[in-house]
């Protein structure tokens, strides 16, 4: 899965960063408009970028730049990071709106606090188009995720999304192999890539 790095702080509103499409849900069923996410970090921060063209079921509750669980049971994007090592992973929620939510697992859904507990210094941002398309991107603070799963070049990750609620549609970036939809299956997530960001001009 590739991260891009950028020699430069990253800014919404100056965001030129590749977005890559994806095409089939869980099921192999086409989605179209097709969902689109980026990877990205500058030296202190790492950015999860989502967007669909297409309007969004949000959360009745979320609220931009608010922590709130239950996401996923609306549209949502999800970036999961696990540390190979020890089997701990993080999952972080975004929706549409930018309200969001993130939980630290240390194996397949058994949670490491029962207490729903924000992470400091997230930000998020969003960008709801009058036709209803949308982009967001969560923020995360590098110095907190290497302190607590050791994030760089052995981390795996993987983006999903939930998309077309009430029928909901279940979206991997990774191969999770068969039966239900289950995103909690961290060893099948991808390596990290990083790469330079390309000049986008």
């Amino acid at each position: 899965m590739t991260v891009f790095e950028s020699a430069t702080p990253l800014q919404w509103g100056e965001l030129d960063v590749p977005l890559l499409g994806l095409q089939r849900d869980w099921f192999a069923k086409p989605v179209a408009p097709p969902a689109a996410f980026s990877l990205a970090m500058d030296r202190d921060r790492l950015w999860f970028i989502a967007s669909h063209r297409q309007p969004a079921t949000i959360h009745p509750a979320a609220r931009p730049g608010k922590f709130l669980p239950e996401l996923w049971k609306y549209d949502v994007a999800e970036l999961f990071i696990t540390d190979p090592k020890t089997g701990r992973y993080f999952e972080f929620n975004l929706a549409p709106n930018g309200a969001w939510w993130s939980c630290e697992f240390k194996a397949p859904r058994v949670r490491e606090d029962e207490a729903e507990i924000a992470m400091p210094e997230v930000a998020t941002f969003s960008e709801l188009a009058p036709d209803g398309s949308w982009v967001a991107a969560l923020v995360l603070p590098l110095d907190l995720l290497r302190a607590r799963i050791d994030f760089g070049r052995e981390s795996r990750v993987n983006v999903t999304f939930i998309l077309n609620t009430p029928q909901p549609q279940w979206i991997s970036a990774s191969d999770l192999g068969d039966g239900d939809p289950d995103f909690h299956r961290p060893e099948r997530f991808q390596p990290v890539d990083f790469m330079k960001l390309p000049a986008m001009g």
